[in-house]
């Protein structure tokens, strides 16, 4: 099947709404690093915004204080949680230990 054909316009407004994506996501990670974001205030934007609900769980946990990719995947092991899981994907009780872990 092959992609769709779009127009140069529809290509430039797919492609701007891909850039602003990733910037966002780009400046939550960053704020998650630096301490003004908790992954509490995280779930609530996330409830809200597709774009926050669609980032990967491992890009938070190893964008938190003190946590490397290292923690991060030992973190998801003991969670049960997919590697390829992304926020808007976990179950309650992902959610709820996920929390616990960083309350």
């Amino acid at each position: 099947m092959a992609p769709p054909q779009l127009t140069a316009e529809q290509r430039a407004q797919a492609l701007e709404k891909a850039a602003q994506a990733r910037r966002k996501r780009a400046e939550i990670k960053q704020l998650l690093k630096n301490g003004s974001l908790s992954i509490h205030d995280l779930y609530e934007q996330a409830e809200a915004d597709p774009v926050v609900a669609g980032i990967k769980v491992s890009a938070v946990l190893s964008s938190m204080p003190g946590v490397g990719k290292v923690k991060s995947k030992r973190m998801m092991e003991d969670l049960s949680i997919a590697d390829n899981r992304r926020l808007r994907g976990l179950g309650e009780r992902q959610r709820a230990a996920l929390l616990q872990e960083f309350s």
